[in-house]
């Protein structure tokens, strides 16, 4: 279980970014958070992993406070998968195992090589493991960021718009191979994003940050229009598509 509980953070000139951000998920669940630009979705997400250093408030992971864990300690806890790869002169499989460093004392066990080797199974990368990542599709370069995320065996997963440099099919791809190996191994993901339809397909929980506060949390009933017209202000409907939630903006004449 992952708990947030009165979470404020202000950068350094004065300026308030996150007031008394308070919600929680379960273990095993995928959570988006989402808002319009200066929402403060990915400062929240940066305080979570130690970037930056919240005023005040309390994250806890199964108890563990995040906020004041040893570095090496919150290697073990939380992953972090951005939106790009920084593309480096290393293999796929070096990309991996640098996500086993925090494991790693004396050199590469045995057990950081079956990790790798067996995530590079999981996520279909077995083929692309001794090419450099300057060589693979936008896609294939984000399933290894989550790959090497992966292999650090977290317990909280973190993805800053994973998706935004992605095509049609590999947004899919990426989101359900991290909504399923979540429920796989019990980790609890955190999603930023601005497409409400992918976070729809693929997320149990939803919070809105509006003015850098919770503006509304819960099931997919709070992606409603009432809060997206509040939130983003602009008028919709919600449609079921088979069988999943779809927002349909509204144009200019019939607001």
């Amino acid at each position: 279980m992952m708990r947030v509980e009165g979470l404020n953070f202000s950068y350094p000139c004065g300026r308030q970014i996150l007031r008394d951000i308070s919600f929680q998920a379960r273990s095993g669940s995928f959570l988006a958070i989402l808002g319009n630009n200066g929402a403060g979705k990915s400062t929240l997400l940066k305080c979570f992993d130690q970037i930056l250093r919240p005023q005040t408030g309390s994250v806890t992971v199964d108890g563990a406070e995040l906020l004041t864990l040893p570095l090496g300690e919150l290697a073990r806890q939380v992953a972090f998968v951005t939106q790009s790869a920084a593309l480096t002169r290393m293999t796929v499989y070096e990309t991996l195992l640098l996500g086993r460093k925090p494991y790693i004392k004396w050199g590469v066990s045995q057990e950081d090589r079956r990790m790798v080797d067996d995530t590079l199974r999981r996520m279909g990368l077995e083929g692309f493991a001794m090419r450099y990542l300057h060589q693979l599709s936008g896609g294939e370069q984000q399933k290894v960021l989550l790959a090497r995320a992966l292999v650090q065996q977290p317990k909280l997963l973190l993805l800053d718009e994973p998706t935004s440099n992605l095509d049609l099919r590999n947004q899919y791809e990426v989101l359900s191979l991290v909504r399923q190996v979540c429920r796989e191994r019990n980790i609890t993901a955190i999603l930023v994003i601005h497409d409400l339809n992918l976070a729809l397909r693929f997320c149990h929980r939803f919070v809105f940050l509006h003015g850098g506060t919770v503006f509304a949390a819960g099931d997919h009933a709070v992606v409603n229009p009432e809060n997206i017209r509040a939130v983003y202000g602009m008028e919709s409907v919600v449609e079921q598509v088979a069988g999943i939630p779809v927002v349909v903006p509204l144009p200019e004449r019939s607001r």
